[in-house]
């Protein structure tokens, strides 16, 4: 579903977007806290600056990458929040301005890789395309925390289509992190883009478990910016009414989510 060219040039537009949201913010806005404890504005944009770092490392230096990924794993919080303190202490346009370039570094390299090979990531070597899908799910999420914290509605577009292909190819993520046995069944999933010219399906038509509703309801679940009570996806069968509680999209815990009613429509 995903095309392998727009995923790199949705990846560019998505940044922009949220990139715009920071123009002329002064040092209190900088500093508003967001919906995820403890980070400031200051704080999305600093991880999104260390994650883009770690993609362009990915795709132009395997072997510095290999280096961060052992460091990670000898203990990963405190990996992140090494980083993140780094891009953190030069000011929050600094931390703007690396971002900027680190989006841009990450983007020519996964674009300009072997798209029939991988690179190298955290868990699991991925098709540079999939690790722009995965970008993708992060400029998103960390976006529209950043929009949350200023009060902003953001409108969102097709570049979503990305964000459903991420979300239900990584279904089983929130089983994992809930130490659960994902089903061994197939879901079937129908998610409608927000200009309501397709809808984007997956999984056998057939299926009992079923997810349906807006796509960008979907990526705001699936990234755990919305809890499930506030949006208008829709579960059929008793696996995809558990799912709804469980759903991410990246690995590890889950974090503290958001709660009903926190964003209710």
């Amino acid at each position: 579903m995903t095309k392998t060219l727009d995923v790199y040039a949705d990846l560019v537009a998505e940044g922009e977007e949220i990139d715009a949201l920071l123009d002329g913010l002064d040092e209190q806005q900088w500093q508003l806290p967001t919906p995820a404890p403890g980070w400031t504005v200051a704080h999305q944009v600093a991880h999104l600056a260390f994650v883009c770092h770690l993609a362009a490392t990915s795709a132009r230096d395997p072997q510095r990458f290999a280096e961060y990924a052992a460091q990670a794993r000898n203990g990963f919080q405190a990996a992140v929040d090494a980083a993140l303190a780094q891009f953190l202490a030069a000011g929050p346009q600094a931390a703007r301005a690396r971002w900027r370039e680190e989006l841009a570094a990450s983007v020519a390299g996964l674009a300009a890789a072997d798209q029939k090979g991988t690179v190298p990531w955290l868990v699991n070597p991925l098709p540079p395309s999939v690790l722009a899908a995965a970008g993708m799910m992060e400029v998103f999420a960390h976006g529209q925390d950043i929009a949350d914290a200023l009060g902003v509605r953001r409108e969102y577009t097709d570049r979503v289509g990305h964000l459903a292909w991420f979300g239900v190819h990584t279904r089983d993520f929130g089983y994992q992190a809930h130490g659960l046995v994902p089903p061994s069944e197939e879901f079937r999933f129908e998610l409608t883009a927000p200009s309501g010219a397709t809808t984007w399906t997956f999984g056998p038509e057939e299926a009992v478990d079923r997810v349906t509703g807006p796509a960008a309801d979907f990526a705001l679940l699936v990234s755990r910016r919305r809890h499930h009570a506030d949006l208008a996806v829709r579960a059929e069968g008793t696996r995809a009414e558990q799912w709804l509680g469980i759903a991410q999209a990246y690995r590890g815990p889950g974090g503290a989510g958001r709660t009903p009613g926190q964003f209710a429509p």
